[in-house]
C-alpha cells in the first residue's frame, strides 16, 4: 500500500520512534500522543481493520497482543496498567487505514 502511512513506517520511508521491532511488527510513539506513553502497535503486514481479518490472520493478532505485554514492560506501564484501544470502521474514529492498537498508560 503505497499510500499507507503505517506501510511506509513498516518500509523505513517515513520518520517515526520506533520502540520495537520484530519481522512481524512493530511498535512505535504516537505522533499525537493522548497520554504519556502512547504507543501504535502494528503488524507489518498491512491489514485495513480488525473487521477484515481472516482466519490466517489470526497468529498474528495474538503475537501482536503479545508485543504490547512486551512493550508495557519496555515502557514501565505493566504493573500500573494500561488502556488499549482498536478503532474499527469509519464511525470508530479509525482514521488510518492499517490495523493499530493504541497503547496508553502512564496516567489514570
Amino acid at each position: 500500500m503505497d499510500d499507507c502511512i503505517f506501510c511506509n513506517i513498516v518500509k523505513k520511508e517515513a520518520d517515526c520512534d520506533i520502540v520495537y521491532e520484530d519481522p512481524d511488527s512493530m511498535a512505535f510513539t504516537d505522533i499525537n500522543k493522548q497520554a504519556p506513553v502512547h504507543i501504535l502497535v502494528i503488524p507489518k503486514k498491512h491489514m485495513r481493520s480488525l473487521a477484515e481479518i481472516k482466519d490466517a490472520d489470526l497468529p498474528i493478532i495474538g503475537h501482536l497482543f503479545d508485543v504490547v505485554n512486551k512493550v508495557a514492560q519496555q515502557q514501565g506501564i505493566s504493573k500500573k496498567g494500561y488502556r488499549l484501544v482498536i478503532n474499527c470502521g469509519i464511525e470508530s474514529g479509525q482514521s488510518v487505514w492499517h490495523l493499530h492498537i493504541h497503547m496508553l498508560g502512564g496516567r489514570r
